[in-house]
């Protein structure tokens, strides 16, 4: 995580070669993303707002969308000003080659009742991703977002736009009324094998609207407390996915897990490969240790990554989390917490660092490999 200090003596360095960052936060415009709902959606709104809980209000994450302090975002000119800032002041500063946009409308959308109005919004905002940004600029990759409170509407999302080749994985926030092995979630998991895109979970929502409190013992009171509680959220639909079944019925399925953390993966593996191994009756369709399926199937970005108090902890972590195959990098573009792509990490060997920050996000979204070795 960079400090003020830090973010400025990078201000100039780039990384000396061009890299993919899989967690960047787009800003939206909502007056435009109104033209993309239908009538009767447009009038509601109009009249009574947009209706969608806030995670700000619970808990104070920064202001202007937790954005850093150094971004001077234009005021005016809609999208077109946006993008053109974007391309500027983020894509060429940073050497991007591809950027993966996790968000470009809120994930609240998926924690209210009302799976008609969230799948209009979700459409709406897929659309005005694709028009206003995807079409614009080739490094520019997008994430579906789906009404995952209705899979057969989620799966007819996927549908409609998973051809597009900009559309590079389905994504849905953190928090859940149910863990996502769960097989109510099954129609989605079709549709994303047939489409052939990974599974993203981001961080967010957890606790919010119609999901369950963000820990198994309740509320927080404060924003530092509830973002010690989205690793182990994650960690539930980690170890849901893996003992519902979902990768025997799924076999091609990936997912990704963004911005929950990345080290404490390793214990939570050794855990399950111990109770796998005194429990495996209990759920015989669970063929091989947890920690395989965790290695063939899922993928983790590096942002916000921990630190070990003892440097010379870092690269056996990382060995144990299958870093080289596994990690991706992610800088969580605006947020206060933004990785830089020349700080945040310790030097690592030249195999290693291609790995992470270019070949294993190429290898999961189908890209190019780099214009210039």
């Amino acid at each position: 995580m960079d400090t003020t200090d830090q973010s400025q003596a990078s201000k100039n360095r780039k990384p000396k070669r061009s890299i993919i960052d899989c967690d960047i936060h787009a800003g939206s415009f909502s007056d435009e993303v109104l033209t993309y709902l239908p009538r009767i959606y447009r009038e509601q709104i109009k009249t009574f707002g947009w209706r969608l809980p806030s995670q700000n209000a619970m808990y104070l994450n920064g202001t202007g969308g937790g954005a850093k302090q150094d971004e001077n975002f234009p005021k005016e000119g809609g999208s077109a000003s946006y993008l053109k800032y974007f391309q500027t002041n983020f894509l060429d500063k940073h050497n991007i080659e591809y950027g993966i946009l996790t968000g470009t409308g809120s994930y609240s959308i998926q924690t209210i009742p009302d799976a008609d109005y969230a799948a209009a919004v979700c459409s709406a905002y897929n659309d005005y991703g694709i028009d206003k940004l995807l079409s614009q600029d080739e490094r520019i990759k997008g994430s579906i977002l789906i009404p995952k409170q209705d899979p057969i509407l989620s799966a007819k999302e996927i549908d409609r736009v998973g051809s597009n080749p900009d559309m590079v994985q389905v994504i849905v926030a953190n928090g859940a009324e149910k863990p996502y092995g769960n097989r109510f979630y099954n129609p989605i998991y079709e549709a994303c094998v047939r489409n052939n895109l990974p599974f993203a979970i981001h961080v967010s929502m957890e606790g919010i609207g119609t999901n369950p409190a963000p820990t198994g013992a309740g509320q927080v009171s404060h924003y530092i407390e509830y973002r010690a509680a989205r690793a182990q959220i994650m960690a539930t639909h980690l170890a849901s996915f893996i003992f519902e079944g979902v990768f025997e019925k799924f076999p091609t399925l990936k997912v990704v897990m963004i911005e929950a953390g990345t080290l404490w993966i390793a214990p939570l593996l050794w855990r399950l490969d111990q109770d796998w191994k005194a429990l495996r009756s209990q759920t015989p369709w669970v063929k091989e240790p947890p920690s395989e399926y965790y290695r063939k199937h899922f993928r983790v970005t590096s942002q916000p990554i921990e630190m070990p108090h003892k440097p010379t902890m870092f690269l056996p972590m990382f060995e144990a989390i299958n870093a080289d195959t596994n990690l991706m990098f992610a800088t969580d573009f605006p947020h206060w917490d933004f990785d830089s792509p020349t700080l945040s990490l310790p030097k690592l060997d030249e195999e290693l660092w291609d790995r992470i920050f270019y070949q294993n996000a190429a290898e999961l979204y189908g890209l190019p490999q780099r214009r210039n070795q």
